[in-house]
């Protein structure tokens, strides 16, 4: 299974930040080793190609190391060059997997799952949307068919970014099950957002995953999912407010990689967020979505095999 990282641009943050930067490496040391697993270096996104989703003043603006103290402050980043590299290879790490589960049925990018990025800024730690950059891009190379994405974005936080790019194409399917209280505070419509009470558990949020699933497979038919796999909303995260537990975290992938195969359907994993602490928390959880990921694609390769 091809599975891209970024880790090897890291982040240069300040001393105390609360971004767990360090939770890229500590991940790819996790799953390295796993049988099945093809680690990959993510290549960068081409700037061509970011015009399809962000305006390009703010693109130069990124570029050039011209965002102003308050676009700084929105991302939640300072720039830097570094900045500016490890977030062209996290998400062009998500449109290589979204090309690659095209062809295999499943793949992963370790980073990822920018979704608060919109058009004309960064947000809450997202520079460049990298769902959006993967649709587009498909979009443009396979016109002809208009390929048909679905977005299942399970981090805990709503997909504002991706809602407001994404959430008026017909071709687009987003859906966000998000802690209903949690950050954005002014949310954007995704074609379906599932808003869930402080503290929900691993039942109600897997019969609302369940729900949101039907309604979704009842009015689209996609040709791809991408999967964001946010490990926030765990118990333990510092900026989640649901209480799933990891047993319920994995319950919710398998049921996303169920769904999905079921269907035939290929599936793009971006990790998305976690902040817990201790960080091996975060670590443990995104391990086991590379690990059910794994499992996924080797349904994938068995079948390959025995069509004629």
């Amino acid at each position: 299974m091809k599975t891209y990282t970024s880790d090897h641009f890291p982040l240069q943050l300040p001393a105390g930040h609360r971004f767990p930067a360090s939770k890229y490496a500590l991940l790819r040391e996790a799953v390295k080793d796993l049988q099945g697993l093809e680690l990959r270096d993510a290549p960068p996104a081409a700037w061509r190609d970011l015009q399809l989703v962000h305006e390009a003043s703010y693109l130069w603006r990124v570029r050039d190391g011209h965002l102003s103290a308050a676009e700084q402050r929105e991302i939640g980043f300072p720039w830097s060059q570094a900045l500016v590299q490890r977030s062209l290879h996290s998400a062009g790490g998500t449109l290589a997997a979204a090309v690659a589960a095209l062809g295999e049925g499943v793949a992963i990018n370790l980073a990822g799952g920018t979704h608060h990025a919109h058009a004309d800024q960064g947000r809450g730690f997202c520079v460049f949307n990298d769902v959006a950059l993967a649709v587009r891009v498909l979009q443009q190379e396979r016109c002809a068919q208009r390929l048909p994405v679905a977005v299942v974005d399970l981090d805990v936080h709503q997909g504002d970014g991706t809602a407001a790019i994404l959430g008026k194409d017909p071709h687009v399917f987003t859906l966000s099950v998000h802690a209903a209280k949690n950050f954005p505070f002014r949310k954007c419509r995704s074609h379906l957002d599932v808003e869930l009470a402080d503290d929900a558990s691993d039942e109600a949020y897997l019969q609302a995953l369940e729900g949101a699933l039907q309604t979704m497979f009842g009015a689209f038919d996609p040709a791809l999912i991408i999967f964001l796999a946010g490990a926030d909303p765990y118990a333990g995260d510092r900026l989640g407010r649901l209480a799933l537990s990891m047993e319920g975290l994995a319950l919710r992938d398998a049921t996303v990689f169920d769904a999905a195969w079921r269907r035939r359907i290929p599936v793009a994993v971006a990790m998305a967020g976690g902040y817990a602490q201790p960080i091996a928390d975060t670590v443990a959880i995104q391990t086991c979505t590379v690990q059910l990921a794994l499992q996924a694609h080797a349904r994938w390769s068995a079948w390959r095999e025995r069509r004629p």
